[in-house]
Protein backbone atom coordinates (compact mmCIF):
# COMPACT_ATOMS: atom_id res chain seq x y z
CA UNK A 1 0.00 0.00 0.00
CA UNK A 2 1.08 3.18 -1.23
CA UNK A 3 1.49 6.53 1.12
CA UNK A 4 -1.03 8.37 -0.30
CA UNK A 5 -3.33 5.40 -0.14
CA UNK A 6 -3.02 4.83 3.15
CA UNK A 7 -3.06 8.82 4.26
CA UNK A 8 -6.99 8.58 2.30
CA UNK A 9 -7.78 5.83 4.61
CA UNK A 10 -6.90 7.40 7.57
CA UNK A 11 -8.50 10.33 6.83
CA UNK A 12 -11.91 9.13 5.42
CA UNK A 13 -11.77 6.08 7.89
CA UNK A 14 -11.20 8.46 10.77
CA UNK A 15 -13.63 10.85 9.59
CA UNK A 16 -16.76 8.02 9.19
CA UNK A 17 -15.42 6.79 12.48
CA UNK A 18 -16.36 9.76 14.21
CA UNK A 19 -19.13 10.70 12.40
CA UNK A 20 -20.66 7.52 13.58
CA UNK A 21 -19.39 7.61 16.97
CA UNK A 22 -21.08 11.18 17.02
CA UNK A 23 -18.62 13.75 17.54
CA UNK A 24 -19.64 17.12 16.38
CA UNK A 25 -19.10 17.09 12.52
CA UNK A 26 -16.71 20.13 12.98
CA UNK A 27 -14.55 18.29 15.38
CA UNK A 28 -14.56 15.32 13.31
CA UNK A 29 -13.62 16.97 10.24
CA UNK A 30 -10.93 18.98 11.93
CA UNK A 31 -9.37 16.15 13.92
CA UNK A 32 -9.33 13.91 10.60
CA UNK A 33 -7.55 16.64 8.91
CA UNK A 34 -4.77 16.92 11.62
CA UNK A 35 -4.34 12.75 11.63
CA UNK A 36 -4.35 13.02 7.93
CA UNK A 37 -1.22 16.11 7.49
CA UNK A 38 0.64 14.05 10.10
CA UNK A 39 0.57 11.02 8.00
CA UNK A 40 1.69 12.83 4.93
CA UNK A 41 4.30 14.60 7.10
CA UNK A 42 2.75 18.37 6.01
CA UNK A 43 3.21 20.79 8.45
CA UNK A 44 0.48 21.64 11.25
CA UNK A 45 0.28 24.92 10.18
CA UNK A 46 -1.81 24.14 7.19
CA UNK A 47 -5.03 23.64 9.22
CA UNK A 48 -5.33 27.11 10.50
CA UNK A 49 -4.02 28.78 7.32
CA UNK A 50 -6.49 26.36 5.20
CA UNK A 51 -9.43 27.33 7.44
CA UNK A 52 -8.81 30.90 7.39
CA UNK A 53 -8.70 30.39 3.82
CA UNK A 54 -11.60 28.95 3.64
CA UNK A 55 -13.49 31.95 5.49
CA UNK A 56 -11.82 34.50 3.24
CA UNK A 57 -14.38 35.68 0.90
CA UNK A 58 -16.83 38.27 0.38
CA UNK A 59 -19.34 35.52 -0.99
CA UNK A 60 -19.63 33.87 2.32
CA UNK A 61 -20.79 37.30 3.91
CA UNK A 62 -24.20 37.03 2.31
CA UNK A 63 -24.59 33.79 4.87
CA UNK A 64 -25.11 35.06 7.81
CA UNK A 65 -27.56 37.84 7.15
CA UNK A 66 -29.55 35.50 5.12
CA UNK A 67 -29.64 33.61 8.37
CA UNK A 68 -30.60 36.89 10.06
CA UNK A 69 -33.34 37.46 7.92
CA UNK A 70 -34.83 34.36 8.26
CA UNK A 71 -34.48 34.41 12.19
CA UNK A 72 -36.17 38.33 11.94
CA UNK A 73 -38.89 37.18 9.63
CA UNK A 74 -39.33 33.93 10.84
CA UNK A 75 -39.94 35.30 14.48
CA UNK A 76 -41.72 38.73 13.47
CA UNK A 77 -45.58 37.11 13.19
CA UNK A 78 -45.16 36.35 9.46
CA UNK A 79 -46.36 32.87 9.92
CA UNK A 80 -49.96 33.29 10.80
CA UNK A 81 -49.87 35.51 7.47
CA UNK A 82 -48.52 33.57 5.30
CA UNK A 83 -51.00 30.06 6.54
CA UNK A 84 -54.11 32.70 5.51
CA UNK A 85 -52.59 33.75 2.22
CA UNK A 86 -51.80 29.48 1.40
CA UNK A 87 -55.69 28.61 2.82
CA UNK A 88 -57.38 31.16 0.78
CA UNK A 89 -55.62 29.51 -2.25
CA UNK A 90 -55.57 25.93 -1.86
CA UNK A 91 -57.42 25.46 1.16
CA UNK A 92 -60.56 24.29 -0.97
CA UNK A 93 -59.50 21.30 -1.69
CA UNK A 94 -59.75 17.72 -0.25
CA UNK A 95 -57.33 17.88 2.34
CA UNK A 96 -57.06 21.92 2.64
CA UNK A 97 -54.81 22.07 5.28
CA UNK A 98 -52.41 19.20 4.54
CA UNK A 99 -51.94 21.71 0.81
CA UNK A 100 -52.43 24.82 3.09
CA UNK A 101 -49.38 23.63 4.98
CA UNK A 102 -47.11 22.34 1.74
CA UNK A 103 -48.28 25.78 -0.18
CA UNK A 104 -47.52 27.85 3.14
CA UNK A 105 -43.54 26.22 3.20
CA UNK A 106 -43.28 27.49 -0.21
CA UNK A 107 -43.88 30.86 1.23
CA UNK A 108 -42.12 30.84 4.04
CA UNK A 109 -39.31 28.63 3.05
CA UNK A 110 -38.54 31.68 0.30
CA UNK A 111 -38.27 33.60 3.37
CA UNK A 112 -36.72 31.65 6.00
CA UNK A 113 -34.74 29.84 3.94
CA UNK A 114 -34.38 26.71 6.41
CA UNK A 115 -36.26 23.22 6.85
CA UNK A 116 -35.69 23.64 10.74
CA UNK A 117 -37.31 27.19 11.00
CA UNK A 118 -40.54 26.16 8.85
CA UNK A 119 -41.14 22.94 10.65
CA UNK A 120 -40.53 24.46 14.01
CA UNK A 121 -42.63 27.41 12.91
CA UNK A 122 -45.26 26.69 10.64
CA UNK A 123 -45.24 23.52 12.60
CA UNK A 124 -46.31 24.60 15.65
CA UNK A 125 -49.21 26.45 14.47
CA UNK A 126 -50.55 23.80 11.54
CA UNK A 127 -50.19 20.28 12.79
CA UNK A 128 -52.84 20.78 16.15
CA UNK A 129 -54.79 22.82 13.70
CA UNK A 130 -55.10 20.02 11.01
CA UNK A 131 -55.40 17.05 14.22
CA UNK A 132 -58.14 19.34 15.70
CA UNK A 133 -59.53 19.46 12.12
CA UNK A 134 -59.62 15.29 11.86
CA UNK A 135 -56.35 14.60 10.58
CA UNK A 136 -53.85 12.35 11.57
CA UNK A 137 -51.16 13.36 14.26
CA UNK A 138 -48.72 11.66 12.36
CA UNK A 139 -49.68 12.23 9.11
CA UNK A 140 -50.10 16.01 10.03
CA UNK A 141 -46.51 15.62 10.72
CA UNK A 142 -45.28 14.20 7.63
CA UNK A 143 -46.42 16.99 5.76
CA UNK A 144 -45.06 19.57 7.41
CA UNK A 145 -41.39 17.77 8.08
CA UNK A 146 -41.66 17.15 3.82
CA UNK A 147 -42.87 20.45 2.89
CA UNK A 148 -40.32 21.96 4.79
CA UNK A 149 -37.94 21.32 1.89
CA UNK A 150 -39.06 23.28 0.16
CA UNK A 151 -37.33 26.10 1.63
CA UNK A 152 -33.96 24.75 0.41
CA UNK A 153 -34.52 25.32 -2.68
CA UNK A 154 -36.55 28.22 -3.11
CA UNK A 155 -34.54 31.14 -2.52
CA UNK A 156 -32.88 32.96 -0.83
CA UNK A 157 -31.24 29.69 0.93
CA UNK A 158 -27.90 30.20 2.71
CA UNK A 159 -27.34 26.74 1.58
CA UNK A 160 -27.13 27.73 -2.25
CA UNK A 161 -24.70 30.22 -1.56
CA UNK A 162 -22.40 27.94 0.32
CA UNK A 163 -23.09 25.37 -2.54
CA UNK A 164 -21.94 28.19 -5.16
CA UNK A 165 -18.52 29.22 -3.53
CA UNK A 166 -17.85 25.72 -2.76
CA UNK A 167 -18.26 24.72 -5.93
CA UNK A 168 -15.99 28.07 -7.37
CA UNK A 169 -17.16 30.61 -9.73
CA UNK A 170 -20.97 29.51 -9.47
CA UNK A 171 -23.22 31.95 -10.21
CA UNK A 172 -25.55 32.76 -6.61
CA UNK A 173 -27.78 34.22 -8.94
CA UNK A 174 -28.66 31.45 -11.27
CA UNK A 175 -28.36 29.20 -8.67
CA UNK A 176 -31.53 31.31 -6.90
CA UNK A 177 -33.55 30.74 -10.13
CA UNK A 178 -32.67 27.81 -10.83
CA UNK A 179 -34.43 26.64 -7.50
CA UNK A 180 -38.25 27.67 -7.88
CA UNK A 181 -39.31 25.86 -10.58
CA UNK A 182 -38.02 22.34 -8.33
CA UNK A 183 -39.13 23.93 -5.33
CA UNK A 184 -42.46 23.92 -7.16
CA UNK A 185 -41.71 20.52 -8.57
CA UNK A 186 -41.56 19.12 -5.04
CA UNK A 187 -44.69 20.78 -3.86
CA UNK A 188 -46.61 19.93 -6.26
CA UNK A 189 -45.32 16.20 -6.26
CA UNK A 190 -46.06 15.85 -2.47
CA UNK A 191 -49.74 17.72 -2.93
CA UNK A 192 -50.37 14.96 -4.92
CA UNK A 193 -49.40 12.64 -2.80
CA UNK A 194 -51.71 14.18 0.15
CA UNK A 195 -54.52 14.42 -2.03
CA UNK A 196 -54.69 10.53 -2.55
CA UNK A 197 -54.64 9.99 1.22
CA UNK A 198 -56.70 12.70 1.64
CA UNK A 199 -59.43 10.79 -0.95
CA UNK A 200 -58.51 7.31 0.91
CA UNK A 201 -59.26 8.68 4.48
CA UNK A 202 -61.72 11.06 3.67
CA UNK A 203 -60.46 14.34 5.66
CA UNK A 204 -62.22 17.74 5.30
CA UNK A 205 -61.78 20.79 2.76
CA UNK A 206 -62.62 23.74 3.63
CA UNK A 207 -64.08 26.29 1.92
CA UNK A 208 -64.98 27.50 -1.55
CA UNK A 209 -62.20 29.45 -3.34
CA UNK A 210 -62.95 33.72 -3.08
CA UNK A 211 -60.99 35.94 -5.30
CA UNK A 212 -62.21 38.96 -2.63
CA UNK A 213 -60.58 36.78 0.10
CA UNK A 214 -57.65 35.65 -2.44
CA UNK A 215 -57.11 39.72 -3.34
CA UNK A 216 -57.15 40.35 1.17
CA UNK A 217 -54.74 38.30 1.98
CA UNK A 218 -52.02 38.83 -0.91
CA UNK A 219 -52.43 42.65 0.49
CA UNK A 220 -51.75 41.45 3.92
CA UNK A 221 -48.63 38.67 2.80
CA UNK A 222 -47.07 41.85 0.49
CA UNK A 223 -44.94 42.90 2.80
CA UNK A 224 -43.06 39.46 3.80
CA UNK A 225 -43.56 38.52 0.21
CA UNK A 226 -41.35 41.47 -1.36
CA UNK A 227 -38.42 40.74 1.28
CA UNK A 228 -37.74 37.27 -1.29
CA UNK A 229 -38.31 40.23 -4.26
CA UNK A 230 -35.65 42.14 -3.05
CA UNK A 231 -32.72 39.36 -3.10
CA UNK A 232 -34.11 37.66 -6.60
CA UNK A 233 -34.71 40.96 -8.13
CA UNK A 234 -31.53 42.46 -7.05
CA UNK A 235 -29.29 39.81 -7.32
CA UNK A 236 -30.41 38.33 -10.69
CA UNK A 237 -30.73 41.73 -12.01
CA UNK A 238 -27.44 43.17 -11.23
CA UNK A 239 -28.18 45.60 -8.83
CA UNK A 240 -26.79 44.42 -5.93
CA UNK A 241 -24.46 41.59 -5.25
CA UNK A 242 -25.78 38.54 -2.76
CA UNK A 243 -24.04 40.32 -0.08
CA UNK A 244 -24.97 43.63 -0.46
CA UNK A 245 -29.09 42.59 -1.28
CA UNK A 246 -29.04 40.31 2.12
CA UNK A 247 -27.45 43.30 3.98
CA UNK A 248 -30.59 44.98 2.29
CA UNK A 249 -33.04 42.50 3.23
CA UNK A 250 -31.76 42.17 6.84
CA UNK A 251 -32.78 45.81 7.04
CA UNK A 252 -36.43 45.19 4.92
CA UNK A 253 -36.97 42.24 7.43
CA UNK A 254 -36.11 44.44 10.55
CA UNK A 255 -38.55 47.08 9.68
CA UNK A 256 -41.24 44.74 8.48
CA UNK A 257 -41.18 42.48 11.27
CA UNK A 258 -41.09 45.36 14.07
CA UNK A 259 -43.55 47.83 12.64
CA UNK A 260 -45.53 46.35 10.16
CA UNK A 261 -46.39 43.34 11.36
CA UNK A 262 -45.05 44.06 14.82
CA UNK A 263 -44.54 40.59 15.96
CA UNK A 264 -40.92 41.76 17.56
CA UNK A 265 -40.07 44.35 20.11
CA UNK A 266 -36.82 45.48 20.43
CA UNK A 267 -35.88 42.66 23.42
CA UNK A 268 -37.34 40.04 20.49
CA UNK A 269 -34.79 41.47 18.19
CA UNK A 270 -32.10 41.23 20.31
CA UNK A 271 -32.75 37.16 20.90
CA UNK A 272 -33.28 36.66 17.58
CA UNK A 273 -29.86 37.99 16.97
CA UNK A 274 -28.62 35.74 19.41
CA UNK A 275 -29.97 33.01 17.92
CA UNK A 276 -28.62 33.85 14.71
CA UNK A 277 -24.80 34.27 16.48
CA UNK A 278 -25.41 30.75 18.00
CA UNK A 279 -26.07 29.23 14.58
CA UNK A 280 -23.75 31.45 12.80
CA UNK A 281 -20.80 29.67 14.95
CA UNK A 282 -21.66 26.43 13.85
CA UNK A 283 -21.81 27.41 9.88
CA UNK A 284 -18.41 29.17 9.88
CA UNK A 285 -16.44 26.39 11.83
CA UNK A 286 -17.69 24.06 9.70
CA UNK A 287 -17.08 25.86 7.05
CA UNK A 288 -13.05 26.33 8.03
CA UNK A 289 -12.52 23.01 8.88
CA UNK A 290 -13.94 21.47 5.93
CA UNK A 291 -11.74 23.91 3.46
CA UNK A 292 -8.97 22.60 5.89
CA UNK A 293 -10.29 18.96 4.44
CA UNK A 294 -11.05 19.61 1.35
CA UNK A 295 -7.30 21.21 1.21
CA UNK A 296 -5.94 17.23 2.02
CA UNK A 297 -8.67 15.42 -0.65
CA UNK A 298 -7.16 17.76 -3.13
CA UNK A 299 -3.57 16.61 -1.96
CA UNK A 300 -3.96 13.25 -1.85
CA UNK A 301 -6.34 13.75 -5.64
CA UNK A 302 -9.55 11.88 -4.08
CA UNK A 303 -11.70 14.03 -6.77
CA UNK A 304 -10.08 12.47 -9.81
CA UNK A 305 -9.81 9.15 -7.69
CA UNK A 306 -13.33 8.88 -6.54
CA UNK A 307 -14.53 9.95 -10.37
CA UNK A 308 -12.52 7.10 -11.79
CA UNK A 309 -14.15 4.57 -9.29
CA UNK A 310 -17.98 5.74 -9.87
CA UNK A 311 -17.19 5.80 -14.07
CA UNK A 312 -15.11 2.81 -13.74
CA UNK A 313 -18.62 0.77 -12.09
CA UNK A 314 -20.66 2.01 -15.75
CA UNK A 315 -20.23 4.64 -18.24
CA UNK A 316 -23.56 5.43 -18.73
CA UNK A 317 -24.69 8.36 -17.40
CA UNK A 318 -28.05 7.41 -15.99
CA UNK A 319 -26.25 4.70 -14.22
CA UNK A 320 -23.61 7.51 -12.82
CA UNK A 321 -26.08 10.12 -12.10
CA UNK A 322 -28.44 6.98 -10.31
CA UNK A 323 -24.85 6.61 -7.94
CA UNK A 324 -24.64 10.07 -7.21
CA UNK A 325 -28.02 10.40 -5.82
CA UNK A 326 -27.65 6.90 -3.90
CA UNK A 327 -24.00 8.47 -2.58
CA UNK A 328 -26.04 11.73 -1.46
CA UNK A 329 -28.73 10.00 0.15
CA UNK A 330 -26.76 7.89 2.39
CA UNK A 331 -24.49 10.87 3.19
CA UNK A 332 -27.54 12.51 4.28
CA UNK A 333 -28.00 10.23 6.55
CA UNK A 334 -25.44 10.31 8.40
CA UNK A 335 -24.40 13.71 8.05
CA UNK A 336 -25.91 17.45 8.44
CA UNK A 337 -26.36 19.30 5.03
CA UNK A 338 -23.32 21.92 5.90
CA UNK A 339 -20.60 19.27 5.73
CA UNK A 340 -21.64 17.00 3.12
CA UNK A 341 -22.05 19.88 1.00
CA UNK A 342 -18.51 21.75 1.38
CA UNK A 343 -16.66 18.04 1.64
CA UNK A 344 -18.70 16.29 -1.20
CA UNK A 345 -18.84 19.19 -3.61
CA UNK A 346 -14.89 19.36 -4.54
CA UNK A 347 -15.23 15.39 -5.03
CA UNK A 348 -18.43 14.62 -7.13
CA UNK A 349 -19.04 17.63 -8.81
CA UNK A 350 -16.24 16.76 -11.40
CA UNK A 351 -17.93 13.34 -12.04
CA UNK A 352 -20.93 14.58 -12.31
CA UNK A 353 -19.69 17.27 -15.31
CA UNK A 354 -18.42 14.12 -16.66
CA UNK A 355 -21.78 13.04 -17.54
CA UNK A 356 -22.94 16.42 -18.76
CA UNK A 357 -24.68 17.57 -15.77
CA UNK A 358 -24.55 21.40 -15.70
CA UNK A 359 -23.10 22.15 -11.93
CA UNK A 360 -26.02 24.53 -10.85
CA UNK A 361 -28.10 21.17 -11.62
CA UNK A 362 -26.09 19.36 -9.74
CA UNK A 363 -26.15 21.93 -6.99
CA UNK A 364 -30.00 21.33 -6.95
CA UNK A 365 -29.78 17.61 -6.85
CA UNK A 366 -27.52 18.00 -3.53
CA UNK A 367 -29.73 20.14 -1.61
CA UNK A 368 -32.66 18.30 -2.02
CA UNK A 369 -30.82 15.07 -1.59
CA UNK A 370 -29.92 16.62 1.25
CA UNK A 371 -32.88 17.70 2.10
CA UNK A 372 -34.48 13.94 1.92
CA UNK A 373 -30.84 13.39 4.61
CA UNK A 374 -32.78 16.10 6.93
CA UNK A 375 -36.00 13.89 7.44
CA UNK A 376 -34.01 10.25 8.02
CA UNK A 377 -32.70 8.66 11.14
CA UNK A 378 -29.99 8.88 12.18
CA UNK A 379 -29.23 11.98 11.99
CA UNK A 380 -32.54 13.90 10.84
CA UNK A 381 -32.60 17.16 12.31
CA UNK A 382 -36.16 17.93 10.62
CA UNK A 383 -37.68 14.66 11.71
CA UNK A 384 -36.67 15.46 15.57
CA UNK A 385 -37.79 18.83 15.39
CA UNK A 386 -41.07 17.91 14.33
CA UNK A 387 -41.44 14.55 16.24
CA UNK A 388 -41.14 17.13 18.99
CA UNK A 389 -43.17 19.80 17.82
CA UNK A 390 -46.00 17.45 17.38
CA UNK A 391 -44.99 15.55 20.50
CA UNK A 392 -45.13 11.97 18.21
CA UNK A 393 -42.71 8.92 18.54
CA UNK A 394 -40.27 9.10 15.86
CA UNK A 395 -40.72 5.69 14.56
CA UNK A 396 -44.57 6.82 14.12
CA UNK A 397 -43.81 9.85 12.17
CA UNK A 398 -41.49 7.78 10.06
CA UNK A 399 -43.75 5.15 9.09
CA UNK A 400 -46.34 8.37 8.21
CA UNK A 401 -43.43 9.46 5.49
CA UNK A 402 -43.26 6.73 4.19
CA UNK A 403 -45.30 7.70 1.09
CA UNK A 404 -44.31 11.31 0.53
CA UNK A 405 -40.56 9.86 1.14
CA UNK A 406 -41.72 8.58 -2.23
CA UNK A 407 -43.17 11.93 -3.69
CA UNK A 408 -39.71 13.36 -2.71
CA UNK A 409 -37.92 10.63 -4.87
CA UNK A 410 -40.27 10.76 -7.81
CA UNK A 411 -39.09 14.66 -7.98
CA UNK A 412 -35.23 14.01 -7.35
CA UNK A 413 -35.21 11.83 -10.22
CA UNK A 414 -37.19 14.33 -12.64
CA UNK A 415 -34.52 17.46 -11.44
CA UNK A 416 -31.78 14.85 -12.43
CA UNK A 417 -32.92 13.59 -15.12
CA UNK A 418 -34.91 16.91 -17.35
CA UNK A 419 -32.03 19.40 -17.48
CA UNK A 420 -34.82 22.14 -17.81
CA UNK A 421 -36.60 22.05 -14.27
CA UNK A 422 -33.39 23.70 -12.76
CA UNK A 423 -31.73 25.76 -15.82
CA UNK A 424 -34.78 27.04 -17.97
CA UNK A 425 -35.89 30.03 -15.81
CA UNK A 426 -32.22 30.93 -15.01
CA UNK A 427 -31.80 30.80 -18.92
CA UNK A 428 -34.84 32.78 -19.64
CA UNK A 429 -33.87 35.70 -16.97
CA UNK A 430 -30.16 35.86 -18.26
CA UNK A 431 -28.74 34.41 -15.01
CA UNK A 432 -27.14 31.62 -16.90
Amino acid sequence: MDAETLSTIILLGSFLIMVLLRFPIAYAVGISTVLCLISTGNALTALPLQMVKGIWSFSLMAVPFFITMGVLMGSGGISDKLIALANSLVGWMRGGLAMVNIVASYFFGGISGSASADTASLGSILIPMMVDEGYDADFSTAVTITSSCEGLLVPPSHNMVIYATTAGGISVGALFMAGYLPGALLAIALMVGSYIISVKRNYPKGKAFNLKDFGKQILTSIWALLAVLVVVVGVVGGIFTATESAAIAVIYSLFVSVFVYKGLNWKGVWKALDNCVETLAIVLILIATSAAFGYCLTLLHVPAKAAQLITSISSSPIVVILLLNLILLILGMIMDMAPIILIATPILLPVAQSVGLHPIQFGIMMVLNCGIGLLTPPVGAVLFIGSAVAKRPMEKVVRATLPFYLCMIIALLLISFVPAISLWLPQLTGAL
